[in-house]
C-alpha cells in the first residue's frame, strides 16, 4: 500500500441499483486485489431508489465476475459526494451533463466509462509513480485525447436495465464490463 491519498473514482447513473453498483463493485474488487488501498470507488444516482439494495439480476452479475454485491445501499448524487473525487465515470452522456452541471469544476475529471475505457488504452502511464499518481497524471493526457479523437457519442452509453427483459440485462453487461476490465488491465500492466 501506497501512502499516497487514495484514487478516489465515483460511478453515477440513474437509480444507483444497476449499472453504477456494479462498476463501483467490480472496480473496487479488482483494483483493490491489484493495489489495496489505492483506489476508493463509490457510486450514486441522479434519481437514486435511496437505500435499496442493489438489483437482484446484477447483484448475480457482480458474484460471476468476482466482485460482493452485499452491504450495498443506493444513494443520491449531491455536490457533497462529488468532493474529493479524482475521477467521475458516468453511464451515459445525460448523467455526465449532470455532474458537470452539478460541479463545473469536474469537467476535466468527468467521463462515460466506456469513453474513458476507449481513451485510456491509447495512452501509456508513468510506471515509476504510485497508482494514485500515475492516475491523476494520466487524467489531463486522456482530456486531451478526448478533443483529438472523438467517437460516435452512441459509443458511449451503457444500456439501462432496470425493469427490462433479460437481453436488457445481458447488453448491459456486454457494455459495462469490458470498459471495467480495460481500466483494471490498464492498471495492472502499468504496474
Amino acid at each position: 500500500m501506497t501512502t499516497d491519498t487514495p484514487f478516489r473514482i465515483l460511478a453515477v447513473c440513474t437509480g444507483n441499483i444497476c449499472r453504477s453498483p456494479m462498476v463501483e463493485r467490480l472496480l473496487q474488487s479488482a483494483l483493490g486485489n491489484i493495489a489495496p488501498g489505492e483506489f476508493e470507488v463509490s457510486s450514486a444516482g441522479t434519481g437514486a431508489l435511496v437505500d435499496r439494495p442493489m438489483d437482484p439480476q446484477v447483484a448475480g452479475f457482480v458474484h460471476v465476475f468476482d466482485g460482493v454485491s452485499e452491504g450495498f445501499r443506493a444513494r443520491q448524487l449531491e455536490e457533497r459526494i462529488l468532493d474529493g473525487k479524482d475521477l467521475v465515470l458516468a453511464l451515459t452522456r445525460e448523467h455526465r451533463g449532470r455532474v458537470i452541471e452539478m460541479a463545473p469544476h469536474l469537467l476535466r475529471k468527468t467521463f462515460t466509462l466506456r469513453e474513458f475505457a476507449r481513451l485510456l488504452t491509447e495512452l501509456d502511464g508513468d510506471t515509476t509513480v504510485s497508482g494514485p499518481q500515475r492516475w491523476r497524471s494520466i487524467l489531463p493526457k486522456v482530456v486531451r485525447a478526448r478533443t483529438v479523437h472523438p467517437s460516435d457519442p452512441s459509443h458511449d452509453d451503457v444500456v439501462d436495465p432496470y425493469r427490462r427483459p433479460d437481453e436488457v440485462y445481458q447488453q448491459m453487461v456486454r457494455e459495462l464490463v469490458p470498459a471495467v476490465k480495460t481500466l483494471v488491465d490498464w492498471e495492472y500492466s502499468h504496474r
